[in-house]
């Protein structure tokens, strides 16, 4: 299956990219990255015979891919043509969501929901939701426990007998 992946692989970046790299990745597939465009295609093994799923994803800064945006099954008996156009076709939804996102989450040199201004190189982490009261049980103030006290007392006993055989008590009777 690698062979009919990496054979195919060859042939659809030639067609798509005149730069690209093709190499394996860990689990069997082959990957396609165009860094001149900042996009990458996968190729692996579905399972079904003459089957590969293919997705696409872009490259961060860095070199680094970011989760694959859309993924299809495709026919490997299918032409190399026929492949290059569902490639395309996902290349353009995959740089469709990278358009329209950074649009969306910077608005005025602001980041959506907040008064600091962006800063270069870090990404927002989305923010957590308020945490929701447990049902059945009223939220109670923090007190100091019925076992706190116990154990300061003791303490304090402790403390108190030591001081008595230091300093108190005669000594013969």
């Amino acid at each position: 299956m690698y062979t009919q992946l990496r054979e195919t692989a060859d042939e659809l970046a030639g067609v798509l990219w005149r730069e690209h790299t093709v190499y394996r990745e860990r689990g069997g597939g082959v990957v396609i990255r165009g860094e001149h465009v900042r996009r990458w295609i996968s190729l692996g093994p579905t399972g079904g015979k003459d089957q590969a799923l293919l997705r696409a994803g872009r490259l961060l800064d860095g070199g680094t891919t970011a989760p694959a945006r859309t993924e299809v099954v495709v026919d490997l008996k299918a032409g190399t043509a026929e492949l290059a156009a569902v490639c395309r076709r996902m290349l353009a939804e995959v740089a469709a969501v990278a358009e329209t996102a950074p649009a969306q989450a910077t608005r005025g040199g602001r980041t959506a929901g907040s008064g600091k201004p962006d800063r270069p190189g870090r990404q927002r982490k989305p923010g957590r939701a308020a945490r929701a009261a447990r049902p059945g049980r009223p939220r109670r103030e923090r007190h100091t426990s019925l076992g706190s006290f116990v154990v300061l007392l003791c303490v304090a006993g402790v403390l108190g007998a030591w001081l008595y055989s230091l300093f108190g008590g005669g000594y013969g009777y």
